[in-house]
């Protein structure tokens, strides 16, 4: 079992058939936690609850709803990105994660896996995903030709 960061192969499909809005108020994106246990990567396609973190505090199955920044563009680079995560009064141990979209055409279509390089831990405190700066050079998601 391995989590392995990337871009999902079947987003950048369903992105050039329109079927992802990251414009704010566009379509609703997630992001889910796993353990090490889980396997990940550029082949995932859509959310799993498999090998997903228990609920504790204000985790529950699925995980939590990002907050989008808008998409832009500056100097051939589009992008967007998200503001930070945080769970709150959780005891659990993560590997990685899944961001994936609650509204696209597939079901909880998965964007992209998160590789926390090793096993990050929360007791009975805050788990908080902190985002890059929303930037051309830094944003989560980013294309450039």
């Amino acid at each position: 079992m391995a989590i392995t960061q990337a871009i999902c192969n079947s987003f950048k499909k369903e992105l050039l058939e329109g079927d992802h809005d990251f414009d704010s108020g566009g379509d609703v994106f997630k992001l889910a936690l796993y353990t090490s246990a889980a396997t990940l990567n550029s082949s995932t396609t859509v959310y799993t609850s498999t090998n997903e973190i228990s609920g504790t505090g204000t985790y529950s199955a699925g995980g939590g709803t990002l907050v989008n920044s808008g998409t832009q563009e500056v100097g051939g680079v589009a992008f967007c990105d998200f503001g930070d995560l945080s769970f709150t009064g959780v005891t659990l141990t993560a590997r990685g994660a899944l961001i994936y979209n609650t509204s696209a055409t597939v079901a909880n279509a998965a964007v992209a896996v998160l590789d926390f390089s090793s096993d990050k831990t929360a007791t009975d405190g805050t788990f908080t995903i902190v985002f890059p700066a929303d930037t051309s050079a830094a944003a989560i998601l980013r294309i450039s030709g």
